[in-house]
C-alpha cells in the first residue's frame, strides 16, 4: 500500500477533463438559482444522483472482460445522466465572467485536491446565448481563467475544442474551421466526445485533417462504448490522433494491443464513471491494459459529476489495482510527455516533475 500522502503529493498532469464536467455542485447550485433554472429536484440532489443508466446489454455480450448487466447496488432511485446534467450546467452559464470563473475553479480544484501541475480542458462548441458571445470573446474568457490559475497556482493549461460526435460532418468541420481561423496560444488541439455509438470517427475525417494541417493536437474518445478496437485504429490512422481517450475495448483485439504497446500510444483512462454499474468493469479493464504494457495515463474526465479527483484516480490504481509506486511515477512523467505544451514549456515541466519526484523518492527511501 502506498501512503495516501505520497499519492496526493505526486505531481500530475490531467489530459482528459471536460470543463462542464468540472463545474462544482456548489457553483452549479448558485448559478441555477440565479438563472431560476427549473429542475426536477434541488441542484444539490441532481448532482448527487448523477448516474448514466446502462445501455442495451445485447451490445456487450461475450466481451473478454464481462460488462455488468443491469443496475448496481449503489445507484440512486432516480438517476440523472451525465448528458442531462451537462446540459443543465450549460444552460446556467450567462457570460464571459461565468466562463472565466469555471475555468479558474477547475484549475483551483485540480491544484488543491491532486497536485495537478498541468491541465488540459475540453471545451464544447458554444450554443444558445454563449454562441452570441462570438468565438474570439469565448476563447479569451476561457484563457483568462487559465492565466489567473498560472498566476495563483503555478500551473499550466491548455484547451481542447471538442467535437460532439452526434453532429454532422459539416457541422464538425465548421466548428474546427472557426478554431483554426482564430488561432490562440491556449487552444492546443481538438477531440471527439459524446457516446461513441452515435457517431463513427470516420465521419469527422475532414475536420481532423484541417486541424492537423493547422498544427493542432488530435485525440478522440474511442473503444469506450463500442465493444471493439476498430474505431481506435480509425482514430490513429485516418484522424491522425496523437493519443486516445478511454480505449478499454482495445483489449478485444490482440493485434491492436500489440501495436499500441509497441507505439506506446497514450491512453487516458478513468476508473470512476457516472455509469456506476460499469465501475468494476472499467477498473478490471484498466488493470488488464496495464498488465499488457500499454501507456495508460490516469485522468479525471468529469470530476465534479462522478465525483472524483485525479488524486483519487491514482489512489484507485494504487489501492484497488495494486499498481506500484514506480509505475505511478512513470505514469506521471508519461502525462508530461503526452501533453500539448510547446517543446520549451514541456521540457520545463518535465524538469519540475523530476525535481518533485526526486524529493518523493528520497522520502520513500528514508
Amino acid at each position: 500500500m502506498i501512503d495516501a500522502g505520497i499519492i496526493s503529493r505526486l505531481p500530475k498532469v490531467d489530459l482528459h477533463c471536460h470543463l462542464i464536467g468540472a463545474v462544482g455542485a456548489s457553483t452549479f447550485a448558485e448559478l441555477a438559482r440565479r438563472e431560476h433554472l427549473a429542475l426536477p429536484d434541488t441542484p444539490e440532489r441532481v448532482y448527487a444522483d448523477c448516474n448514466s443508466l446502462p445501455p442495451d446489454p445485447e451490445l456487450y455480450r461475450d466481451t473478454r472482460i464481462p460488462v455488468p448487466q443491469g443496475r448496481s447496488a449503489d445507484e440512486p432511485a432516480v438517476s440523472y445522466s451525465l448528458f442531462q446534467l451537462s446540459g443543465w450546467v450549460t444552460q446556467v452559464l450567462r457570460d464571459a465572467d461565468d466562463l472565466t470563473r469555471i475555468v479558474y475553479e477547475a484549475f483551483a480544484d485540480a491544484h488543491t485536491s491532486s497536485a495537478t501541475r498541468h491541465l488540459e480542458l475540453f471545451i464544447d462548441e458554444p450554443r444558445g446565448r454563449l454562441a452570441r458571445l462570438g468565438y474570439p470573446a469565448l476563447i479569451d474568457a476561457y484563457a483568462e481563467g487559465i492565466r489567473l490559475a498560472e498566476r495563483d497556482f503555478g500551473m499550466s493549461g491548455r484547451l481542447i475544442a471538442a467535437i460532439d460526435r452526434s453532429r454532422s460532418a459539416e457541422q464538425a468541420l465548421a466548428w474546427v474551421r472557426t478554431v483554426v481561423d482564430h488561432p490562440h496560444q491556449y487552444l492546443a488541439g481538438i477531440g471527439l466526445d459524446n457516446l461513441e455509438t452515435v457517431g463513427p470517427p470516420e465521419r469527422f475525417a475532414d475536420a481532423y485533417r484541417l486541424a492537423g494541417a493547422a498544427g493542432l493536437g488530435r485525440t478522440a474518445h474511442s473503444s469506450e462504448h463500442v465493444p471493439g478496437a476498430a474505431n481506435t485504429i480509425t482514430c490513429l490512422d485516418l484522424l491522425g490522433c496523437d493519443r486516445i481517450d478511454h480505449g478499454y475495448f482495445v483489449l478485444q483485439d490482440d493485434a491492436v494491443v500489440k501495436r499500441l504497446r509497441s507505439q506506446q500510444t497514450p491512453l487516458t483512462v478513468i476508473s470512476t464513471t457516472s455509469r456506476r454499474s460499469w465501475r468494476p468493469w472499467r477498473r478490471a479493464s484498466i488493470a488488464a491494459m496495464l498488465d499488457a504494457g500499454l501507456n495508460v495515463i490516469a485522468a479525471s474526465d468529469d470530476p465534479a459529476m462522478f465525483p472524483t479527483t485525479l488524486a483519487a484516480e491514482y489512489g484507485i490504481l494504487a489501492d484497488d489495482l495494486a499498481v506500484p509506486y514506480p509505475r505511478l511515477r512513470q505514469m506521471a512523467l508519461a502525462g508530461v510527455d503526452a501533453c500539448w505544451l510547446p517543446a520549451p514549456e514541456k521540457a520545463a515541466l518535465r524538469d519540475r516533475f523530476e525535481r518533485e519526484l526526486a524529493l518523493l523518492d528520497a522520502e520513500l527511501a528514508g
